[in-house]
């Protein structure tokens, strides 16, 4: 049996979504937190966006705090573009990890991961700064093997392997192909002694598949799909089926 942990953090954006929608503070991103944390999961992401569409500055400071108080191992990770306004929190609050996400200002959502050797000398100094507040730094990544060995003299800890393209072969005869290339990706970063996270539109049905296709990852963050299933499940039972699907691919392995 495979004995390696993926840690599960929760994205809360879309609980702020919700929230925004009136002037009540209703859903609360602080509850829904303490929900997930006391039902299992490792930690709490966020991406505050320069306009704020959803989680806000109070919330990133609220849920530091929050997750600051929680036993050992719990992490924070804020995610964001370093030349917009992730840094400012970076400073402040010196978050577990900061993830570097290469999204416009008004971008719909994440859908590109950074270009090695492109993007890295505009990088190196915001990741040598992270690192040196001993912030831990994750770039967003497409599953490109050729970039990791970049990425990895930039100064990153981790990549975090851009999954939406997995996401859309999962239960076509696409699937084996393309997992193939987030393998070969993930290896090719551990080879680079890069750490290994992934996200975006992991759901309850693919996860389990790409961790046994895509080993030792260390970190998933799920928030669409996570924030749908507990409309319907609740944010404990949810947590819950999420950490399942991490069982599930410990066993298989």
């Amino acid at each position: 049996m495979n004995t390696f942990l993926t840690a599960l953090s929760v994205n809360l954006n879309k609980v702020a979504l919700v929230r925004n929608t009136r002037h009540l503070g209703v859903p609360s991103v602080e509850r829904a937190a303490t929900m997930c944390l006391d039902a299992g999961a490792h930690g709490i992401t966020v991406h505050p966006r320069p306009d704020a569409r959803h989680i806000r500055a109070d919330d990133v400071r609220a849920l530091h705090r929050l997750v600051s108080q929680r036993p050992g191992g719990v992490e924070f990770n804020i995610e964001g573009n370093p030349f917009h306004n992730l840094m400012d929190f970076v400073r402040e609050l010196r978050p577990h990890q900061a993830t570097f996400v290469p999204d416009s200002e008004g971008q719909f959502t994440s859908d590109h991961g950074w270009d090695f050797p492109a993007d890295a000398q505009r990088l190196v100094p915001l990741i040598a700064e992270c690192r040196s507040l001993g912030v831990r730094v994750s770039l967003f990544m497409d599953p490109r093997p050729k970039m990791m060995a970049a990425v990895r003299e930039a100064g990153a800890d981790r990549i975090e392997l851009y999954t939406e393209t997995y996401a859309r072969a999962w239960g076509t005869p696409q699937q084996v192909t393309v997992l193939a290339e987030f393998a070969k990706a993930a290896e090719a970063a551990r080879a680079a002694g890069l750490g290994i996270n992934a996200g975006h539109d992991l759901n309850r049905d693919n996860l389990a598949d790409f961790l046994r296709a895509v080993p030792r990852v260390q970190e998933v963050s799920i928030g669409h799909a996570f924030i749908a299933d507990a409309l319907e499940m609740g944010y404990a039972a949810t947590t819950r089926a999420y950490l399942a699907c991490i069982a599930q691919a410990m066993r298989a392995a």
